[in-house]
């Protein structure tokens, strides 16, 4: 059976496979420490974070942050991130699913916001890049959206059609990516947004990632 004739997943990592939400909720506080705001919860922070992550920071702050402020924040964000990530895991079932999904045939990749270069040895060093036809990070300035990249990204896969494809992800942001592509969406709850405004997106909303394979088995069939 040839790529073209199967269903591709393509997984979103952080806040999706990869369960870093305490990570995130750390380094966001760290960044927003450095402009005097208090510390947020898990909770707070799924009900008001978005992108592009500029925007989810003027709804902390009352006002977009401005560049220079953006690059600090940026900054602080990703150093407190690099040091705590080491102590998150895998999301659970995530490395049983990935090799059920290969085993039966189909194909799957990894696009993530997350720098490219720090994505890959991370996804390596939990033995799941085998399962993968792509891994693919953010190359270049963060805060902006998935969308465009994820229209690069499928474009690069050969024989994989859009219409065959399902995005995986914990934000908004993926369902708009897939629509951009031509793909469908399924979103997960444990990540970075809450049921309630994952259900504004307009597509399945999972609460677990094997609810989410077999949204995918079904929106493929």
């Amino acid at each position: 059976m040839g790529k073209h004739d199967s269903a591709h997943i393509v997984w979103d990592w952080n806040g999706t496979l990869f369960h870093d939400n305490e990570a995130i909720i750390g380094a966001t506080n760290a960044a927003s420490a450095e402009l005097g705001l208090e510390p947020i919860t898990l909770e707070q922070y799924r009900a008001l974070y978005c992108v592009p992550v500029p925007r989810f920071y003027e709804r902390l702050m009352g006002r977009l942050p401005t560049k220079a402020e953006w690059e600090v924040m940026d900054d602080i964000f990703h150093r407190y991130y690099a040091e705590h990530r080491g102590l998150c895991g895998l999301t659970e079932g995530a490395a049983e699913l990935l090799a059920g999904w290969r085993s039966a045939g189909h194909s799957q990749s990894l696009l993530s916001m997350y720098v490219h270069d720090e994505l890959v040895p991370l996804v390596r060093g939990f033995g799941i890049e085998p399962h993968f036809i792509r891994v693919e990070g953010r190359v270049g300035p963060s805060g902006g959206s998935k969308a465009e990249h994820m229209v690069r990204h499928l474009g690069t896969l050969g024989d994989v059609e859009p219409g065959r494809t399902v995005v995986i992800g914990d934000a908004a942001d993926d369902a708009v990516a897939a629509q951009a592509a031509g793909a469908q969406a399924v979103l997960y709850t444990g990540g970075s947004h809450g049921r309630a405004s994952l259900e504004e997106a307009g597509v399945p909303v999972v609460d677990s990632l094997a609810e989410a394979v077999a949204e995918a088995e079904r929106l493929v069939a």
